[in-house]
């Protein structure tokens, strides 16, 4: 009696284990999902914006890899899923699968540095500025590239991609940084 008395009495502890990347399901939705947002808010707001516009694209991406840390061959992937959703917008195609690896690749390895100043963490809107700085200068080298080898292409003015690009950047870092900690608190990770 005693015995059986010990043991109900016993604290039972239920471990939770936390996945990270794209190993569990709902991660893997969790991309899905945020690559369609980006989507559908780059082909109905984009509109809405003068000048320059926020590339809602890369927001996503780099909110997804934030929220579920992935590694650099899971980064390639989801860069190479929203380099296909690009795909449906106007633009020089297929470019797009090159720049958005570069820049998912750069967000998942700039996440690695401590990015810390006494109690703020400055990671979010320092990694996904200097991600979509990547992603756009790799976009415009490879479309330079494709243009000097004779594709029947007509580049921008690079300083006209250049201003862009840091707009681009700087609007996409304000985006991101204002949706990740609810999506974070909301999604519990």
């Amino acid at each position: 009696m005693e015995k059986q008395a010990e043991r109900t009495a016993e604290k039972r502890v239920v471990e939770k284990t936390s996945r990270t990347g794209l190993q569990s399901v709902s991660n893997i939705i969790l991309v899905g999902v945020l690559l369609a947002v980006g989507a559908v808010l780059k082909l109905y707001l984009s509109a809405y914006f003068t000048g320059m516009k926020p590339n809602f694209v890369i927001s996503m991406y780099c909110l997804a890899i934030l929220l579920i840390r992935v590694n650099l061959k899971e980064a390639a992937i989801i860069g190479a899923l929203a380099g296909a959703v690009c795909q449906f917008f106007p633009g020089t195609p297929y470019i797009n699968f090159v720049s958005e690896i570069v820049g998912a690749l750069a967000m998942v390895m700039l996440l690695k540095v401590p990015m810390r100043v006494g109690r703020f963490d400055l990671s979010t809107v320092v990694c996904v500025f200097l991600s979509t700085l990547a992603s756009g200068f790799s976009f415009v080298a490879v479309m330079y590239g494709m243009f000097y080898a004779g594709a029947d292409i007509r580049p921008t003015p690079l300083a006209l991609f250049l201003g862009i690009i840091f707009g681009t950047a700087f609007l996409n870092a304000i985006i991101t940084q204002v949706l990740y900690l609810p999506l974070k608190r909301t999604l519990g990770k």
